[in-house]
């Protein structure tokens, strides 16, 4: 529906009472098919993938407070394929293919701006690393420019490229990439799935999960019992806690990453660029602030905030690279809850509970990868199989030791947020 800016403003003072909710507020049914623990990003995505390509509207999104209220409202919106391991770098190709055809899918504006992504780089070293990562790129069918300093200087002249403790030597340019609105998506998602039958389930906390001679039965809940034949974790930085209810011990740890915001700007920051070596990665969003944030805390914590020595390593960083952040007024900062896995990659797999599979550990690339977890995981519940793409993020590889996806201990994550 199309609003005109008087109707807009009529509904603003009356209490938005022309306005009909996006999705239904259901009752939960005694019992459906699939129960979706998490209504975030990765979830809802689930859901929508469940009922839009598997025909299977029997399936219930539990989400213990309101939609957007997790990881899924918590990041910096950018969205990329610019992975380097066998993996890993398949999987984020098919994400950002389905990041550039969701808005139509959905039929709903998610606000994905293709602005493009420049990762600076600083030593002789990180140019190779560069290089091979763009190489990886384009083997997948994705773009990747490797500029020089004068390459970078022309896309962002106001960086400084007089520093001398860490010279722009320059840049892996990855046009495709971009920013998305995180609401929106969250939106979009839950929007679709409702239209398609899905049962959306807000302040419906999971106290419990059901198991009876090694397969799950269902879930307990704060509005009660309810059956399912098949349940998916996709609680993000939750997952130890929910996986707990089951008796597992999950390979995560929990982490704080803070993201920040100035005052509103005119336009001054066209792509999303990130330091190579100070933990900084910055865009300017719809509204015009700049969204920034840096690296982890580094202590475990489920509390959605940080702690301000991070946020003054992450300031400084910032204005070492581009002192122009320095006149603009910080405006806010929050915090998401990372689930880190050992070698910075994800699992979506089958566990040893007949019935119950998991989708966790997304590191720094959850929000690039609502799309494809979504339609992996939904592969997996619907047919019992992995998806092509995700045939190496399994469970086991953290017993077994083979397979594993060191995209952390590369050293290259860090640098690539």
């Amino acid at each position: 529906m199309r609003f005109s800016a008087w109707q807009v403003l009529k509904n603003g003072l009356t209490g938005n009472k022309g306005w009909t909710p996006h999705w239904r507020s259901p009752e939960p049914k005694k019992e459906y098919d699939i129960i979706i623990i998490g209504g975030g990003g990765h979830g809802l995505s689930t859901a929508y993938h469940l009922a839009a390509v598997y025909g299977n509207a029997n399936v219930a999104v539990l989400e213990k407070g309101y939609i957007g209220g997790g990881n899924v409202g918590r990041n910096t919106t950018i969205v990329r394929a610019n992975y380097f391991l066998d993996g890993n770098s398949q999987f984020y190709s098919h994400s950002l293919k389905l990041w550039e055809k969701m808005e139509g899918d959905l039929n709903f504006n998610a606000m994905h701006s293709q602005r493009g992504i420049i990762n600076l780089f600083h030593s002789d070293g990180q140019r190779d690393a560069a290089a091979r990562r763009g190489n990886m790129m384009i083997s997948q069918g994705d773009d990747a420019i490797l500029l020089d300093r004068e390459g970078v200087r022309e896309q962002v002249p106001f960086l400084d490229f007089e520093q001398t403790r860490f010279p722009i030597y320059g840049g892996l340019y990855h046009k495709r990439g971009g920013t998305a609105r995180h609401d929106a998506v969250a939106w979009g998602y839950a929007r679709g799935a409702d239209q398609r039958g899905v049962d959306i389930i807000q302040n419906c906390e999971v106290t419990g999960i059901d198991i009876e001679n090694g397969a799950v039965t269902g879930v307990q809940t704060t509005k009660g019992p309810i059956k399912a034949k098949k349940v998916g974790m996709v609680a993000a930085g939750r997952s130890g806690q929910v996986a707990a209810m089951a008796g597992m011990r999950l390979p995560i740890e929990s982490n704080i990453l803070q993201a920040f915001v100035t005052e509103g700007l005119k336009p001054c920051l066209d792509h999303v660029v990130t330091y190579g070596m100070g933990h900084f990665y910055i865009s300017q969003s719809d509204k015009g602030g700049l969204v920034f944030g840096g690296d982890l805390d580094f202590y475990a914590s489920y509390a959605s905030r940080g702690n301000l020595s991070t946020a003054e390593h992450v300031i400084e960083a910032g204005m070492a690279l581009m002192p122009m952040i320095g006149k603009a007024k910080m405006l806010r900062s929050w915090g998401g809850i990372m689930d880190m896995t050992p070698d910075g990659s994800p699992i979506i797999d089958k566990t040893d509970i007949d019935g119950l599979y998991v989708d966790c550990g997304w590191n720094y690339g959850g929000f690039k990868a609502v799309p494809a977890s979504g339609d992996c995981f939904a592969h997996l519940l619907a047919t019992g199989r992995p998806h092509d793409v995700a045939k190496k993020f399994r469970l086991d590889r953290f017993r077994t030791g083979v397979d594993i996806l060191d995209e952390e201990g590369k050293g290259s994550q860090h640098n690539l947020h």
